[in-house]
């Protein structure tokens, strides 16, 4: 099954300036899988050297936060949107 992936503005320099990408799997971590296969270097970014999700980097389910859901084990329907938004910090 495929979901669209909105690429932040930072990671776009990886998915050759495109915003909006296709990607495969069955949950989260799938789709994550299938982004590095797609665009090598993309999952340096998105994850850590155990393979989560890294802590600046928030992942949106159809506008829902993963980590209030099943993390990477959060299961994607086709069609569903998947949002990559790196965290911001100020003061």
């Amino acid at each position: 099954m495929s979901v669209q992936v909105s690429i932040p503005t930072p990671l776009r320099n990886l998915t050759n300036n495109i915003d909006t990408v296709d990607a495969a799997g069955a949950t989260i971590g799938e789709v994550l899988h299938d982004l590095e296969k797609q665009f090598p270097g993309i999952g340096d970014r998105l994850l850590d050297a155990n393979g989560e999700v890294r802590r600046f980097v928030n992942i949106y389910l159809n506008g829902e936060d993963v980590r209030f859901l099943d993390n990477k084990n959060t299961a994607v329907k086709t069609n569903d949107e998947v949002s990559i938004v790196p965290a911001i910090a100020g003061g």
